[in-house]
């Protein structure tokens, strides 16, 4: 089974078993690991569903992504609205915390920490949406159907087959994201001396930087539903819905801020 730039996926279910349901792709979803995979020290492994489990389906992926994104989406509308944008900091770390809680054990995934890292994370994109909206009146929602759009898009590029997920590809894409996150913490360290890099100031090159990074976060859920789909094929347990849902909500969050960012810097042109 391939890994997953998202750091949540990688640890899903490399079986081959039939599952229930799956994505209807057909060729190379059970292909061998990258070279990144044999980086990892570890891998957790959920294995198939026992006597009296029943096993994983798309509809246990689609419901549960659904209510955490839904989740998200209302608890954002709601801080925005109210203008409670200071408890965007707080909410932000409570999120990020949660985060690292489902990454280093999955095992405890479910609807009470998945629902609560995406309530989390949907107080603070709204309290970060509701400043850019004071600046840029219809920015939030433009950001929304854009996310929504890339996401569908990605969607359809996959059940198609119009871009494999093969170990090459796969390879690609992470070269691509550690590029993008040297480029960040670049430019983060740079910012802290007061060294304007142009990655980040609404010129030209950070509009160009900015399109870079949504390109590899809109590629990263293709590798993200590869991996929802190996789970399925593999017979993992329907309560490992939630981890996948968590999965695909971290890459939602990031692809949001990056398309918000982005249209921040058209408005201001």
């Amino acid at each position: 089974m391939r890994t997953s730039s998202n750091p949540a996926f990688r640890n899903l279910p490399n079986g081959q078993g039939n599952g229930y349901a799956t994505f209807d792709r057909q060729g190379g979803a059970m292909s061998g690991a990258s070279a990144y995979a044999d980086t990892r020290a570890s891998q957790v492994d959920p294995g198939r569903a026992g006597g009296g489990e029943r096993p994983i389906t798309i509809d246990d992926v689609v419901m549960k992504t659904g209510l955490s994104a839904g989740t998200a989406l209302v608890l954002g509308t709601l801080t925005a609205v109210s203008g409670l944008y200071a408890l965007a900091l707080p909410a932000f770390i409570v999120g990020f915390v949660v985060s690292l809680v489902l990454i280093f054990k999955p095992q405890w995934s479910g609807a009470p920490l998945v629902l609560l890292y995406s309530a989390a994370m949907g107080v603070a994109l709204g309290g970060i949406s509701g400043v850019f909206n004071d600046i840029y009146p219809g920015i939030a929602l433009q950001a929304i159907v854009g996310t929504a759009g890339v996401f569908l898009g990605m969607l359809v590029v996959y059940k198609t087959g119009a871009v494999r997920v093969t170990p090459r590809f796969t390879k690609w894409l992470m070269g691509a994201l550690i590029g993008v996150v040297v480029l960040m913490l670049f430019n983060l360290v740079m910012s802290l001396f007061g060294i304007n890099t142009g990655l980040r100031d609404g010129g030209p090159l950070a509009i160009g930087f900015s399109l870079l990074v949504i390109g590899v976060a809109a590629f990263s859920l293709l590798l993200d539903f590869d991996q929802a789909d190996n789970a399925i094929r593999g017979g993992a347990p329907a309560k490992f819905a939630w981890y996948i849902a968590f999965g695909l909500m971290t890459t939602l969050v990031w692809l949001y801020i990056e398309i918000l960012r982005l249209l921040s810097y058209l408005r201001s042109d």
